[in-house]
């Protein structure tokens, strides 16, 4: 059973770097045809894929928010990592990361953890 944990702070201040980390169990991140996304839902918005690190270590991002956004991967903890820079009060939102193994990108089927609350506020 695939189950996702997202740890990092719930409070960052404007211009910062946000780093969020997703803890993996149940399967390797290395497992062949697994990809694993962030997404985030703003409050009163739909979900919004950022971007997605496949088995093989590629990556994929948002063009909206490529010029300011990097996943990377530690196998040894089987985690991920999102960094989010020159973060704005718009960066507030819910942030998940999500498991599929449909592809790239945003999928019905993903699996989601539970999320973790990030405000961006001085």
């Amino acid at each position: 059973q695939v189950q996702l944990r997202e740890s990092g702070p719930g409070l960052v201040k404007p211009s910062q770097t946000l780093s969020l980390t997703c803890t993996v169990s149940g399967v390797a991140i290395t497992a062949k045809d697994y990809f694993w996304s962030w997404i985030r839902q703003p409050p009163e918005k739909d979900l919004e894929w950022m971007g997605t690190v496949s088995f093989a270590g590629g990556t994929l991002y948002s063009p909206s928010l490529q010029s300011r956004t990097s996943i990377s991967r530690d196998t040894a903890k089987n985690a991920f990592t999102l960094r989010v820079n020159s973060l704005t009060p718009e960066d507030t939102a819910v942030y998940y990361c999500a498991a599929s193994d449909k592809g790239w990108g945003m999928q019905p089927s993903m699996l989601k953890g539970q999320g973790t609350q990030v405000t961006v506020s001085s």
